[in-house]
């Protein structure tokens, strides 16, 4: 499975980004999603995931009420909508896939495959 993140950038405080995530596997349908971000210095950490159907979302708490995940399961990708960006959420962004069942969502040992990553900059 072949992940490309992409949609990073520099934004400012307050801003909005729209990442996306590609994947080339034709059963994409039957993997779990998620969004993690490692900023410099930092473990990577999880930020968000969303079921295979789409029909379940979780968030980590620092995110929560501003960023959304959503998949498009025709298209093969998956998004994260941020908005109200602060400085915190400066980071490197992978996307990860897996059939991955609940209790390990939050982890990356969770997910076998994961993209290159796309930067996240957001300044004051």
């Amino acid at each position: 499975v072949q992940l490309q993140a992409s949609g990073g950038g520099l934004v400012q405080a307050g801003n909005s980004l729209r990442l996306s995530c590609a994947t080339s596997e034709g059963t994409f349908s039957g993997y779990r999603m998620a969004w993690f971000r490692q900023a410099p210095g930092k473990e990577r950490e999880f930020v968000a995931t969303i079921s295979a159907n789409g029909g379940t979302t979780l968030y980590t708490d620092s995110v929560k009420g501003r960023f959304t995940i959503s998949r498009d399961n025709r298209k093969n990708m998956v998004y994260l909508e941020m908005n109200n960006l602060k400085l915190e959420d400066t980071a490197l962004y992978y996307c990860a896939a897996g059939r991955t069942i609940l209790s390990a969502s939050r982890t990356p040992q969770g997910y076998p495959y994961w993209g290159q990553g796309t930067l996240v900059t957001v300044s004051s």
